[in-house]
């Protein structure tokens, strides 16, 4: 029997916690400084720059061999959109790989709304991806520890390892992990750490004409972009899962889950 089959039958039931509403909270990011490496790589996303374009989401796909036909993507980009009589639509299609062409918005199984401008009290674009927690629920789960975290923050899938559970999956509070179509192992975003390796920008901060993503080694107290998670009002997603998300956003609204 090969190793995978013989971990596949030897697993009989991993126990779930319920998932409470999502949230986010303003935080202290002085509190991440508390470890003792010299790197430790973190991510910055301005909303208030993000045009909702995809390029990020094509230079991922292509960075990362991607097929651009798999519903699947590592980093995406929502549209919310409210209107003046209180409803509320979030939508990305395709993961915004082709950014948002229409004006109407995607609810769903071929469904469609057209929303009247006049009608529109606000709209924005978020970009999210994997949050690289400090404390990721994903290895906790992982029952033959293909899931860890490195020492230097990503964390990171060992695809020799993996045998496709999906208990990481359940796991991630913020949807950021799937089952890659061609390799049916998990998958998800990697701050492209084999860039990291050599000096280089992730393929998405590289591909954004806006400056709405940025990367920093937040142990580094001069680096520019470090300095706007620790001075600026930043704010983390689903901070109620204590997950301690290394990805901080500038001007997130509330609503956004």
């Amino acid at each position: 029997m090969k190793r995978r089959d013989f971990v596949k039958s030897s697993i009989a039931v991993i126990a779930g916690a319920s998932v409470p509403l999502a949230a986010l909270d303003l935080i202290d990011p002085k509190e991440v400084l508390a470890a003792n490496e010299d790197i430790h790589w973190a991510f910055l996303i301005d909303t208030h720059k993000c045009v909702g374009c995809g390029f990020c989401v094509k230079a991922c796909k292509t960075e990362n061999d991607i097929p651009f036909g798999a519903k699947v993507t590592r980093t995406w980009v929502e549209r919310y959109v409210f209107t003046k009589d209180d409803r509320r639509y979030v939508d990305s299609p395709d993961g915004a790989l082709y950014g948002f062409t229409e004006s109407r918005v995607d609810l769903g199984r071929g469904e469609y709304k057209e929303i009247d401008p006049e009608n529109v009290g606000k709209a924005f674009f978020v970009p999210k991806l994997c949050n690289h927690c400090a404390t990721p629920p994903c290895t906790q789960v992982c029952p033959v520890g293909a899931t860890y975290k490195t020492d230097t923050g990503p964390v990171l899938v060992d695809k020799t390892w993996c045998i496709g559970c999906g208990y990481y999956i359940m796991a991630c509070p913020y949807g950021a992990r799937y089952f890659n179509p061609i390799t049916h192992v998990a998958d998800k975003c990697t701050f492209c750490y084999h860039r990291l390796a050599k000096d280089l920008e992730t393929a998405c901060v590289n591909a954004c004409p806006f400056g709405a993503r940025k990367m920093c080694n937040i142990r580094d107290i001069n680096d520019p972009v470090t300095k706007m998670i620790l001075n600026q009002r930043v704010g983390v997603l689903k901070d109620e899962f204590g997950t301690r998300p290394q990805a901080f956003y500038i001007g997130l609204a509330q609503e956004v889950r």
